[in-house]
């Protein structure tokens, strides 16, 4: 029997202002063409490894989960989701198809193996999800695939560590390779990089940590995920702490189960966009 199988992993920064640049046809101006360019490669490479399914990591900003409610992991097993209105009306791209099969075996299979998913069955979406499907697919009438949103909390401490990440990228592996049909899955990791919205630090972005943070990704996944918060707050700025979610992605890759080595297909940075900087990261499970 063919099971399902985790292809690639991708990993990108989800800036809100990047989906109003595209929304509003800026993409073309001086401030925003170096960072679209990055996405270039990052296109073509979608078109040509379109995958079955993308099991896509982001956090929600208060849209679909408030104050009142907040859930540290949440798994989307409904049909299908719509682009939530942030306030400034919803994004006008393609309602996201979800996967419900796949989604609710995983959650079986995570909860089974120990850690506690929310099951959401409807949900609103909002740019962390819809931005990083936009740079990588363009802006098409519909999303290349379906899509399951995972949304973890980095918002309202506590947040999840470093390596309960891994750990759970692990988790969503196994249960990805004990899915009975031949499915391609990509898993995304969103948000970051360095930032910070408010305070006296506002606009802080710090190269070195992000690239170093790239770099360690890449070829010490093990060793990154120890980094404690502290470390993601004092160096990448209060909302660094995003970078977390990169770690799910990584965990699910080939390499940390055993196997070999992926390679990475494309590696962008950038600063700035808005107010942050970004980062861009494919690894090809080979």
């Amino acid at each position: 029997m063919t099971m399902a199988k985790i292809t690639a992993s991708v990993y990108t920064s989800h800036v809100p202002a990047i989906g109003a640049a595209l929304d509003l046809g800026k993409s073309g101006e001086p401030y925003w063409q170096p960072v679209f360019k990055g996405y270039e490669f990052s296109k073509h490479w979608m078109a040509e490894n379109k995958p079955d399914v993308i099991f896509l990591v982001y956090n929600d900003h208060a849209t679909a989960f408030s104050l009142d409610m907040i859930p540290t992991f949440a798994i989307g097993c409904a049909d299908s989701f719509t682009p939530a209105d942030e306030g400034w009306g919803p994004r006008p791209v393609p309602v996201v198809q979800g996967h419900p099969e796949l989604a609710a075996h995983i959650a079986q299979s995570v909860i089974q193996q120990d850690f506690d998913l929310t099951i959401v069955n409807k949900m609103d979406v909002d740019h962390g999800l819809t931005v990083p499907l936009s740079l990588m697919c363009g802006q098409p009438q519909a999303w290349p695939c379906p899509v399951i949103p995972f949304a973890v909390n980095v918002v309202q401490y506590p947040v999840p560590s470093g390596r309960r990440c891994f750990e759970l990228g692990k988790a969503i592996r196994k249960a990805i390779e004990s899915f009975d049909k031949p499915l391609n899955v990509q898993i995304w990791g969103t948000g970051g990089m360095s930032h910070q919205l408010q305070g006296p630090r506002a606009g802080l972005i710090n190269k070195e940590f992000d690239n170093a943070f790239l770099d360690q990704l890449i070829d010490d996944p093990e060793g990154l995920a120890s980094k404690p918060h502290i470390d993601y707050v004092r160096e990448a700025g209060s909302e660094g702490i995003e970078l977390v979610m990169w770690l799910i992605a990584r965990g699910a890759m080939a390499d940390v189960a055993g196997g070999p080595v992926p390679t990475v297909a494309h590696r962008f940075y950038h600063v700035p966009a808005s107010n942050t900087a970004v980062g861009h990261l494919i690894l090809e499970n080979k």
